[in-house]
């Protein structure tokens, strides 16, 4: 069975797995990797953690909207195949933050008309949307994410990284706030690849970053702010910080 060079483990509600994503597209057209779509929930990811106090309010709502999502990509992967998931996650994550500025836009993450609209854009059938709604598939989403899990350890978040599976590198992230140039984008790749995979690596981390360049967070800019993140959360918008 072939495998693809880059399995990209997602949750399409995550921000930086999506700012991760369009790197790593411009390193496959750059290249000849193959990249494979798969799974991770960040609801299930967090499932034991109690987000009334370790997340700030919106978080429960977004996390549950990826995990319906995610049940959508699981229904048509199952049927159609893996290789129309990457167009389905660009529909979804695309629609979402590559919108045009909007406060509000959490309030449709996850929602059915949300979802066939993303199906619409993909060329896909919009009955699919109703695997949102459907927990049988939550065993399966389970499985990858403890599949990607198992293979960087379990104090990570989204996305994780392959490279050449299932025994090559893998790693959580790099998270990037900004999508690379077509003539970084490659350079970049080469650089973490070299790095992960020096045998004695363990982690390169900074919580100060600045803030996500998308555009439906109005942050398109030469000179964005910076925050501090904690556990892939601002910090200032934590629970304890805001008592």
């Amino acid at each position: 069975m072939a495998t693809a060079d880059i399995e990209f483990f997602f949750d399409p509600v995550c921000p930086f797995a999506w700012i991760t994503s369009r790197w790593i597209e411009k390193v496959q057209e750059q290249t000849e990797y193959s990249v494979e779509w798969r799974c991770i929930a960040l609801r299930i990811l967090n499932k034991d953690k109690d987000y009334a106090t370790e997340f700030p309010p919106e978080y429960e709502h977004g996390h549950t909207a990826g995990l319906r999502m995610l049940r959508v990509c699981a229904a048509v992967r199952d049927e159609m195949g893996s290789e129309v998931i990457g167009p389905l996650y660009a529909a979804l994550s695309g629609s979402t933050f590559d919108a045009e500025p909007n406060e509000e836009y959490r309030l449709a993450l996850g929602t059915i008309p949300m979802i066939e609209t993303a199906l619409e854009q993909a060329g896909l059938p919009t009955h699919f949307a109703a695997a949102a709604d459907d927990t049988a598939w939550d065993a399966i989403i389970e499985t990858e994410t403890e599949l990607a899990l198992s293979r960087t350890g379990r104090d990570v978040g989204t996305p994780i990284i392959t490279f050449q599976p299932p025994d090559g590198l893998s790693f959580f992230g790099p998270v990037i706030s900004r999508v690379p140039s077509d003539e970084d984008a490659v350079p970049l790749w080469n650089a973490v690849t070299t790095l992960a995979a020096y045998p004695g690596f363990a982690e390169m981390k900074r919580s100060l970053r600045e803030t996500p360049q998308l555009r439906v967070f109005g942050q398109l800019s030469d000179n964005p702010e910076f925050e501090d993140w904690q556990g892939g959360a601002r910090a200032a918008y934590l629970p304890e910080n805001n008592s």
